[in-house]
């Protein structure tokens, strides 16, 4: 195991992370994009982003497109390369807010995080269309980890703080189990060559019914594109 800086809240870091990355010309063959914050404060990243928006959504896009061209090097016919992005069962409840992606008008802790997590479930069915139209050996899912005992609840009001530390051992996965659907999906052959797809408990379910708008999908990724200041490249792809 070899450990590399990567601050998702940056795209600076996030750019020099893939640099040194590719300096060791080694192959990827799985890439998991499971960073996040939920729900915190209203505030901002060092590029001026929402933090939800900037950090769970933007930083994943912007790592998975530079990484895009060692992932299709990686992939076979037979072995595909993997993403797996981890999104929430939030994102089921989630709006995408094309004219205010960054929750200016109306800030909300619990509506930001919603829409980060269906963000990701667009994006990574969009980016799965774009992978099968370039004929990649690569494939993109996403997973719903369920509901899981970590840090991440330590920005939610007292009262879910109390409830989730008195039923925690009831109702909450351990972050073992919670990783379970990831380790999954990166590596079972049950998922070889299958992209597209939204995973709970290791298991093809359906996600939000707005996740599957292409229109929307390919709206949120060129807008993506030009937040995080890179070509879109999936303008001639229909």
């Amino acid at each position: 195991v070899e450990f590399l800086y990567c601050d998702l809240a940056s795209m600076k870091s996030i750019r020099q992370f893939v640099q040194r990355f590719r300096a060791k010309n080694c192959p990827l063959h799985v890439l998991v994009n499971n960073a996040g914050v939920m729900m915190v404060p209203e505030r901002k990243t060092e590029d001026g982003f929402e933090e939800h928006f900037g950090l769970n959504y933007l930083g994943h896009f912007l790592l998975t497109n530079l990484l895009l061209d060692t992932l299709k090097q990686s992939g076979t016919h037979s072995h595909n390369a993997r993403i797996i992005t981890v999104s929430s069962a939030t994102h089921y409840v989630g709006e995408l807010h094309l004219n205010d992606l960054q929750s200016r008008c109306s800030y909300s802790p619990h509506g930001a995080y919603a829409q980060s997590k269906l963000a990701l479930v667009l994006f990574t069915y969009r980016l799965q269309h774009l992978l099968t139209a370039n004929g990649s050996h690569v494939t993109a899912n996403v997973v719903d980890p369920g509901v899981v005992n970590t840090d991440l609840y330590k920005h939610v009001f007292w009262v879910i703080k109390v409830a989730k530390w008195m039923t925690a051992w009831l109702f909450f996965k351990t972050p073992e189990e919670g990783a379970s659907t990831s380790i999954y999906a990166a590596v079972s052959p049950e998922v070889e060559g299958a992209g597209g797809c939204y995973l709970y408990n290791e298991t093809r379910t359906k996600s939000a019914d707005i996740a599957y708008d292409e229109e929307l999908q390919r709206r949120l990724w060129t807008q993506s594109c030009k937040m995080v200041g890179i070509p879109d490249e999936s303008r001639s792809v229909p």
